[in-house]
C-alpha cells in the first residue's frame, strides 16, 4: 500500500485518458442549427422588422433622390425660361427652344433616370438578398 492512499483507491482501476475524436474530413460541413433570416422576416420578429426597415429606408432614399432630381430638372426649366428671357426667343431650326427642350430633350433624360432607378433598385434588392441568404 502506498503511503497517503487508502486501500479503496488502490483497488479501483485508473480512469481512462480522454481522447478527442475529430473528423478526418476537414472540409466536411459542420452542422449548424442557425435560424435563417428569411424565417425571421416571414414571422415578423423584431430582427426581421429591422432588416425590412433597412431595405425600405434604402429604397426610400433612392426614390427621394430620383424625385428630387426630376423636380429640380423639370421644375427648373420654367424658372430658367422666366429668368433668362433670351431662352424664350431662341429658335433652333424654326423650333422655339422651350418647345425643343420640353418636347424632345426631356424624354431621353427621363428614360436615363428611369434606367438608373431600376438598376439601383435591383442592386439594393440583390444586396439585401445576399445579406438574408448569408446565414
Amino acid at each position: 500500500m502506498t503511503p497517503g492512499r487508502s486501500a479503496d483507491a488502490q483497488d479501483r482501476p485508473s480512469r481512462p485518458v480522454r481522447v478527442r475524436v475529430t473528423s478526418s474530413r476537414r472540409d466536411a460541413a459542420t452542422r449548424r442549427d442557425l435560424r435563417p433570416l428569411t424565417r425571421d422576416i416571414d414571422e415578423q420578429t423584431d430582427l426581421g422588422e429591422l432588416y425590412m426597415s433597412g431595405l425600405m429606408s434604402a429604397q426610400l432614399r433612392l426614390a427621394l433622390r430620383v424625385l428630387a432630381f426630376g423636380a429640380v430638372g423639370l421644375g427648373g426649366l420654367p424658372l430658367l425660361f422666366l429668368l433668362v428671357p433670351e431662352t424664350r426667343a431662341l429658335e433652333i431650326g424654326n423650333v422655339p427652344f422651350p418647345w425643343l427642350v420640353l418636347g424632345v430633350l426631356v424624354y431621353p433624360v427621363a428614360l436615363l433616370v428611369a434606367r438608373y432607378y431600376v438598376k439601383q433598385s435591383e442592386r439594393i434588392e440583390r444586396e439585401f438578398s445576399q445579406v438574408v441568404g448569408r446565414r
